[in-house]
């Protein structure tokens, strides 16, 4: 039962970190805290996605699944989607200053 989970947390911490890295490395975008700030915004949006992944299984049991037990979408959307927000955010912050 520890291997089931410890899979599940290695595959969420693998995606909110390729979603780091892309934001800070590839597109540059300027945000708070630089590249740790950005892989702790995207690691709770890839555990929160992960937990919406959860609740709203029934409607997206049809998307593709790794190991046959991970499925990769809702984590990897919402860790887009809030390390989006955190970088929008932090070029309003620095512009005010």
């Amino acid at each position: 039962m520890f291997s089931y989970y410890f899979n599940i947390a290695l595959v969420y911490i693998l995606l909110g970190f390729i979603t780091a890295v892309f934001f800070y490395f590839i597109l540059k975008r300027d945000i708070f805290g630089r590249f740790w700030g950005a892989l702790i915004v995207a690691l709770i949006g890839s555990f929160a996605g992960g937990v919406f992944g959860y609740i709203l299984d029934d409607l997206i049991t049809r998307l593709t699944r790794v190991n046959g037990t991970v499925n990769i979408f809702p984590p990897l959307i919402t860790a887009f989607i809030c390390i989006w927000v955190f970088s929008n955010l932090s070029e309003k912050q620095k512009k005010d200053d």
